[in-house]
């Protein structure tokens, strides 16, 4: 069962942009944690199934995001990341 604040981190992310000001300063004032503190927690809820069945739409969105993140690093990587042909 997911506790309060992991709950809590869940419901944020699925509404951050309603908070006024910069998401780091609405981590800060509505969670009562650093943003340092923030993602570590929502990272290791993506790979939570309490956190999957609580909020399925957030964590997949979560995952989705750092997959696509990892892959266009990939392709910087490997030279293709730029979306040219030649």
């Amino acid at each position: 069962m997911l506790g309060e604040r992991d709950r809590a981190v869940l419901e944020f992310e699925a509404s951050w942009w309603q908070y006024p000001g910069p998401k780091d300063r609405a981590i800060k004032e509505y969670l009562g944690m650093s943003a340092t503190r923030y993602y570590q927690v929502l990272r290791r809820l993506m790979e939570d199934p309490e956190a999957m069945r609580h909020d399925p739409l957030t964590v997949r969105r979560l995952v989705k995001l750092r997959k696509d993140v990892a892959q266009r690093a990939a392709e910087r990587r490997l030279g293709g990341g730029d979306g040219t042909n030649g």
